[in-house]
């Protein structure tokens, strides 16, 4: 593909893509009772301050079926108010960077975040805060069972690989997870979509166009899953 076609290409959404996408069927209703007991417990959890001034927990969207899990940081204001994660302006992007390697993200993913509950101001979650929803963030693991799991950040890298920093080296870089049932699947770090919000460069090179290259290796990996 010609470079500069392939720069045109970054992040948009394929013709295909348009046509309304099946709803999930949320896997078996064992699995749906379980998910929704889940959200039930985070609604009631108040283990650290966070769930002291938020307006809503936020655990979850999309398909819990699917073999992909999209992992953030935490919630925003406007996932806060929504209930949602990734509804904003990076919640937006991320569901174009998905989409222009075919996965629809309510479809074909399950996204979440490290913690449930939006930290003041949007700061970043602290280890304590990140330990103490760990095991809300295992626990939907476990009943969704994915194959790969994309950690969007460099805080989501830190939560659930204990690697703190240096996302600009491991980003793109698959991992075997092992421990904390992540035996058996791959994990890939990426940019967050707010930093690729604030480096809107597409040029060869820049944050989104690696990002691009990142996507498509996962999507790579899922074909491989079958």
């Amino acid at each position: 593909m010609p470079h500069g076609e392939q720069q045109g290409e970054l992040f948009r959404v394929p013709a295909a893509s348009t046509a309304p996408a099946p709803v999930p069927d949320g896997g078996s209703l064992e699995l749906a009772d379980q998910l929704d007991a889940l959200a039930v417990d985070c609604d009631a959890c108040h283990r650290c301050n966070l769930g002291l001034g938020r307006t809503r927990v936020v655990v979850s969207r999309g398909n819990p079926a699917a073999r992909l899990m999209v992992i953030g940081e935490g919630p925003g204001a406007q996932e806060d108010a929504s209930g949602l994660p990734f509804v904003g302006r990076a919640g937006q992007l991320l569901d174009q960077m998905l989409e222009s390697v075919g996965i629809d993200s309510n479809r074909d993913a399950y996204v979440c975040n490290v913690v449930k509950c939006r930290p003041p101001d949007n700061r970043k979650p602290t280890a304590e805060e990140m330990a103490v929803c760990r095991p809300w963030l295992e626990r939907q693991i476990a009943l969704v069972n994915p194959g790969v799991i994309l950690l969007a950040g460099a805080t989501a890298m830190e939560g659930v690989l204990g690697v703190k920093g240096g996302i600009t080296k491991l980003r793109g870089q698959w991992r075997q997870g092992s421990g904390d049932g992540l035996e058996g699947r791959w994990l890939m770090p990426i940019f967050h979509p707010s930093y690729l919000l604030r480096n809107p460069s597409r040029e060869r090179g820049s944050p989104k166009w690696l990002t691009w290259q990142d996507l498509q290796d996962v999507r790579r990996r899922l074909d491989q899953l079958g």
